[in-house]
C-alpha cells in the first residue's frame, strides 16, 4: 500500500496487511507520518512540555442532573 506523509509529502510503501494500513483504510481521519516527521514532532513536543508552557486542553463535559 502506498501512503503519503501529510507533512513532507514523501510517498512510502507499507505492508497492506499491517495494522497501520488497516487503520488508514477503515478510519479516514487517521493520518500517516513518516518516521522522520514522527520522531521530529515527538522530540519538539517533549521539548515544549519540558518548558512548562505546554497545556493540554480537555473538553468540558456537561453534568447530567438525572444521574
Amino acid at each position: 500500500m502506498n501512503v503519503k506523509c501529510v507533512l513532507c509529502d514523501t510517498v512510502e510503501d507499507i505492508d497492506s496487511q499491517s495494522l497501520e494500513a488497516k487503520r488508514l483504510r477503515n478510519r479516514r481521519i487517521h493520518m500517516y507520518l513518516c518516521d522522520e516527521c514522527d520522531q521530529r514532532i515527538g522530540k519538539k513536543t517533549k521539548q515544549r512540555h519540558a518548558t512548562g508552557n505546554f497545556k493540554l486542553y480537555e473538553e468540558r463535559k456537561k453534568k447530567d442532573s438525572l444521574i
